[in-house]
């Protein structure tokens, strides 16, 4: 198969094109620079903007297949969601998507199946309510976004098979939501944030990729909830952390200071969701991380 990927080079990207070559699979990856960070893979990289558009739409219909992994990160202390910031964090998923759903449409042979992120953020603040792929969009600014992120993925499905992967935190060594985390705990200086209360719907980084996978060769239209079946609270989540590092987790960060340091990008942090792969289970993929006290002992190295 060959798969055109967009976001190929960034934490979750990397080790997707990774386990496709691993199979045999040809990727053909999009990024900025057009420099490979794959000294020892034979993966195609070409040179644009996903965001923009440009000749770079035209190696799409060359390919069997497209995921569509692009977008800043939601989440990047000191950042704060201006009103800058939030454009920027919309346009490169929403405007990125657009063009690649341009770019199957107009392709003369078109991709069989576009896999295109979405996040968990679609949901809104669900309190304790478990929430799986049936339930409806939230309306703060993270569901408005994932809502039209999925809609112009969705602008495809008339042609091809869209797979709306919504994403939890992905953990994983050497980047992503743990690696800020790590650093802290490992000084001692971890805790939980907030009441801790809030919901930690997570994932590691080897069973989202499988599971990624899993749906491009399954055949899975629609949304998929990519997030592990045993969420955890914030307090759990800290705890387990501090287990696997060996350190106290008794730092606790009050709302009052991510608000101070985030603006309304503590919501990310504040108001989370209970979230569970009922889709996933139900067709049968087996999670190699089911549990986070495991995940994390293998992530560092415990």
């Amino acid at each position: 198969m060959r798969v055109f990927i967009t976001g190929g080079t960034g934490f979750i990207g990397r080790a997707v094109v990774e386990a496709l070559t691993a199979r045999g699979d040809q990727c053909v990856v999009l990024s900025r620079g057009g420099a490979s960070v794959w000294p020892t893979l034979a993966v195609r990289m070409i040179q644009g903007d996903s965001a923009a558009g440009g000749p770079w739409q035209d190696d799409v219909g060359s390919c069997d297949a497209v995921i569509n992994l692009a977008g800043e990160k939601i989440v990047d202390p000191p950042k704060r969601w201006t009103r800058g910031r939030k454009k920027l964090l919309w346009d490169s998923r929403v405007f990125t998507t657009g063009h690649v759903t341009a770019a199957i449409r107009r392709a003369s042979t078109k991709p069989r199946v576009l896999l295109s992120g979405s996040a968990i953020g679609y949901y809104g603040n669900r309190g304790d309510d478990v929430v799986d792929e049936s339930r409806p969009a939230g309306s703060d600014f993270l569901a408005k976004l994932a809502t039209a992120w999925e809609h112009a993925a969705l602008e495809a499905q008339d042609i091809t098979r869209v797979t709306l992967l919504r994403t939890g935190i992905v953990l994983g060594a050497g980047g992503g939501a743990l690696e800020p985390l790590l650093r802290l705990f490992r000084l001692g200086l971890g805790g939980p944030w907030g009441d801790g209360l809030q919901w930690w719907s997570w994932i590691h980084r080897a069973d989202a990729v499988a599971l990624m996978l899993f749906a491009l060769d399954q055949g899975l239209p629609g949304p998929l909830n990519v997030t592990a079946p045993a969420p955890v609270t914030v307090n759990d989540f800290a705890a387990a952390l501090g287990k696997a590092v060996h350190r106290p987790a008794v730092f606790r960060a009050p709302r009052f200071a991510l608000e101070l340091g985030l603006g309304e990008g503590a919501s990310a942090l504040l108001d989370l969701q209970r979230v569970v792969p009922k889709r996933a289970l139900t067709e049968g993929f087996r999670f190699q991380y089911p549990e986070v006290p495991g995940a994390l002992r293998e992530i560092v190295g415990a």
